[in-house]
């Protein structure tokens, strides 16, 4: 493996920074969403919710790629809770709307503001040009993600 030459910086290092920043900003947010007694799915269940209103139970499986079990599942926990309710579909005497409740809605505001919070604490030491210029730098590096495809390792 090359090394580049002198000041400047390789690209093992560029995603090694990547990743430890990636890797602290995520630890950040996971301590948090524990002490919000979310986890990962029912918090992306939840956004889901958000976005979609009012979802038949077959919708929001849909939209999560789950299966309905797994919907249920949560669903029944979400509702004992007092985040989420079922509703009968006007439409369609067969199926369920899912809705949020007035708790559920402030969970997410909730939620949402200590996201923005981090968000801003994490990029507080760059200036609007710097922000902009990684913004332009990350979503190349995102548009090039289909080129990591052809990288194979050692067990290849």
């Amino acid at each position: 493996m090359s090394r580049p030459p002198e000041g400047e910086i390789s690209a093992a290092e560029l995603v090694e920074s990547l990743l430890s920043v990636s890797h602290g900003i995520r630890r950040r947010h996971n301590v948090e969403l524990a002490s919000y007694e979310l986890s990962l799915p029912r918090g992306r269940l939840l956004m889901a919710m958000h976005q979609l209103g009012e979802p038949r139970m077959s919708e929001l499986a849909a939209s999560l790629d789950l299966n309905a079990r797994t919907i249920t599942t949560t669903v029944d926990a979400l509702e004992r809770e007092g985040i989420l309710a079922r509703r009968p579909d006007p439409g369609d005497r067969r199926a369920t709307r899912v809705v949020l409740t007035d708790a559920g809605r402030a969970q997410i505001a909730s939620w949402q503001e200590f996201q923005m919070q981090l968000a801003e604490t994490a990029m507080a030491p760059l200036s609007t040009a710097e922000r902009r210029s990684l913004k332009q730098a990350l979503d190349k590096i995102r548009d090039g993600m289909g080129r990591l495809d052809s990288v194979r390792g050692p067990a290849a």
